[in-house]
């Protein structure tokens, strides 16, 4: 997540709309509801064996989410690159120093924070996500099978331990500052006069990301399970696999 800390510097005379700047481009602002969104129903349905396609679809989505990010990092606007998180991840350090002195800064120690976080939250997610295709698609069999399945529950619920702080740190320093963190995630824009830290939206390629995303969707709801005779479902692969032994048979 990005925020800025400008404020408008002067009054704005009524019926005139305040000013505002862009902060944050549409692809990332949609990279980083659908990794919310993903997520938060990947977690819901861990347990469930009725939702476990949905289970699968969103984590595979969260996982197409994070690495689609970090080839933003690389190649988007120069405010949401990587070489912005090591910024400001290298000045976490000096923030905590300077708070112990009593001159810590709210905005910049909110910042490194931030960007710790979210760094954090992305490699955990990566994490997560890889080893539940791995215990999906049963790559190493069940030679690896436990540890498997005790990294991919305790990388979750790390995940959900890190969007918990991150809430906490945007809520907190909100209220301390008394100005919405979480608006420009949504709009896009902060309030304050200067010139746009990102100079175009790319509203088409943010629109594609969520077209592309519903496509996958729909093709996994092609796959899911139909119902059997007996009432029981079974995966139209698992289908196949029975009517092949079922012609072996005759």
């Amino acid at each position: 997540m990005n925020t800025a800390s400008a404020f408008p510097s002067e009054s704005t005379p009524a019926g005139t709309p305040a000013p505002q700047r862009r902060v944050i481009d549409a692809p990332t602002r949609v990279l980083h509801w659908l990794l919310a969104l993903s997520f938060s129903g990947a977690y819901l349905t861990a347990e469930s064996e009725r939702w476990h396609l949905v289970h699968i679809t969103l984590g595979y989505t969260a996982l197409g989410v994070v690495l689609a990010r970090l080839l933003w990092a690389l190649v988007g606007p120069r405010r949401v690159r990587a070489s912005v998180w090591t910024g400001k991840l290298r000045a976490l350090p000096q923030q905590a120093r300077a708070w112990l002195e009593g001159k810590g800064q709210v905005q910049a120690s909110f910042q490194a924070l931030n960007a710790l976080l979210i760094v954090a939250m992305l490699a955990t997610v990566l994490l997560s996500a890889f080893s539940g295709v791995v215990l999906e698609q049963e790559w190493w069999g069940t030679l690896l099978e436990d540890v498997m399945e005790e990294a991919h529950e305790l990388t979750g619920n790390v995940v959900l331990l890190l969007v918990l702080a991150h809430l906490g740190l945007v809520l907190g320093v909100s209220l301390l500052r008394r100005q919405n963190l979480a608006l420009p995630m949504i709009s896009g824009k902060t309030p304050g006069r200067g010139p746009d830290l990102v100079q175009r939206n790319l509203l088409p390629l943010g629109l594609a990301i969520v077209a592309l995303v519903l496509a996958f969707w729909a093709w996994q709801w092609q796959q899911a399970p139909a119902a059997s005779p007996d009432g029981s479902t079974q995966s139209s692969s698992l289908r196949k696999e029975r009517a092949g032994h079922d012609s072996d048979d005759d």
